[in-house]
């Protein structure tokens, strides 16, 4: 059985593929603590169509983007670690307080460059 946020991603990439678009999947790998996804989400950075998925959003995300891009510049994989913790003293009644592992990759379509 595949949920919905599965079958999102996979048009995404087959459509990435289709019009030989470089991009980058972060999948969550590791969780400890309280987080707003757990291992096994998944993100597709697409710069020319935005985001499919989510690791959790806010600032977290936002650092796995800058990741995702620099990933795909570079086309070495990398592992970011989204600590939320510091996020306890926030204003902000929805923090988390845990950690997340984030694998993030660049996904080569056919005829794609960096």
């Amino acid at each position: 059985m595949t949920h919905d946020d599965d079958r999102s991603l996979t048009d995404a990439l087959l459509a990435a593929r289709a019009a030989g678009r470089l991009c980058a999947l972060a999948t969550v790998v590791g969780t400890k603590g309280s987080t707003p996804r757990k291992t096994g989400a998944r993100m597709l950075v697409d710069p020319n169509r935005g985001l499919v998925g989510t690791v959790g959003g806010g600032c977290g995300e936002a650092e796995v983007i800058e990741a995702a891009m620099d990933v795909m510049g570079t086309g070495v994989p990398r592992r970011v670690l989204v600590d939320l913790t510091d996020d306890l003293v926030s204003w902000s009644p929805a923090v988390c307080g845990g950690i997340m592992d984030v694998f993030v990759e660049a996904v080569h379509a056919e005829g794609a460059t960096r």
